[in-house]
């Protein structure tokens, strides 16, 4: 016991041996803070509560409490770093917690004052804690109406629980799934053969095999999808149809050639312009049976003259290859 005292003396934060500095701040409520209770910067301990008391003279924050830190965390603490009572858990014993968060003023100087932070007392705790209380009460109070209805049978759920044929519906489907997973098992039905049935892995097996075997004639540039692959003059004969390509797009784009000439020359354009304007204005004559030609198209008694004089021509060739000499007769004279 003595030994583990002497210990602690030495080694903690109220060792004898280790150098300190004295800390106060002034509080309007203890809070339960007693002497030999820890002080803790963000959390960490760094000393002891030396002596609590109450000061005359100080009608707002009567409340002195007296700390002894350790000299190494001196640091760390500035003069406008606040020292607040805090507590451990609702009932637990209560603290000294010293924030030094956005602090301004200069490192602390032994025996300086630190302004009180504002921290809520064990009384506001529960004060605040009493609206949720009361609503787990409320909740608690509904779960339990929820319950007993679901217990009477009230309700889908409570139907659901209480209505033996839900049930015997429900077994029925396990035992039609556990009859359907014994059908696969065995090796029943189209599920149960693609399970069951060894040929459908040995079919997969071999497709498998053919594709890896395909993949790697690809990849040494077997075939003609391998040499479309691996084949590097495909790919420049293609790289080199893609340039003039792109060659014959920018004559044309520029209007060299024939070809650019015709898509660029607005000369050129004009003068096809002006002959479709002049073949349309033709075929509208034609249409309309103006001139020669489009009496030719459009007269009919040109069409019957024509077809008389074929028939007549027909008749006289006929004739003719009937009896010769009737029509070609050659006469001599002598002079």
């Amino acid at each position: 016991m003595t030994l583990a005292l002497l210990v602690f003396l030495i080694s903690g934060t109220g060792g004898l041996f280790t150098s300190k500095i004295t800390l106060i701040t002034y509080f309007d409520n203890a809070e339960g803070i007693r002497p030999g209770q820890p002080v803790d910067l963000q959390g960490v301990a760094i000393g002891n509560v030396k002596t609590v008391r109450v000061v005359p003279g100080r009608p707002l924050s009567p409340v002195q409490v007296v700390m002894r830190v350790n000299k190494d965390f001196q640091q760390f603490i500035h003069e406008d770093s606040k020292a607040t009572i805090e507590t451990a858990g609702v009932l637990g014993e209560s603290f000294v917690d010293i924030d030094s968060k956005d602090v301004k003023k200069p490192i602390v100087k032994d025996g300086a004052e630190l302004p009180p932070g504002n921290a809520p007392g064990i009384g506001d705790v529960v004060k605040s804690s009493q609206t949720s209380l009361q609503n787990i009460d409320v909740l608690v109070k509904n779960a339990n109406s929820i319950l007993g209805e679901i217990q009477n049978g009230k309700g889908s759920l409570g139907q659901f629980i209480s209505d033996p044929s839900t049930i015997n519906k429900i077994n029925l489907i396990l035992n039609q799934v556990q009859a359907l997973l014994n059908d696969v098992s065995n090796g029943k039905g189209t599920i149960g053969k693609f399970f069951a049935d060894d040929s459908l892995y040995r079919k997969a097996d071999s497709l498998v095999t053919k594709a890896d075997v395909m993949v790697d004639e690809i990849n040494q540039g077997h075939g003609s999808l391998g040499k479309l692959v691996k084949d590097d003059a495909l790919y420049n004969n293609a790289n080199q149809t893609i340039a003039t390509a792109n060659k014959l797009l920018a004559d044309l784009n520029a209007g060299r050639g024939s070809a650019g000439k015709l898509l660029k020359d607005e000369e050129l354009s004009r003068k096809l312009q002006n002959i479709v304007e002049k073949l349309s204005n033709i075929s509208d004559r034609l249409d309309a049976g103006e001139g020669s030609a489009g009496k030719l198209f459009k007269d009919p008694s040109l069409y019957n003259n024509s077809d008389q004089m074929l028939i007549e021509t027909r008749n006289l060739i006929k004739a003719i290859r009937e009896n010769p000499k009737k029509y070609l007769t050659i006469r001599f004279r002598v002079f």
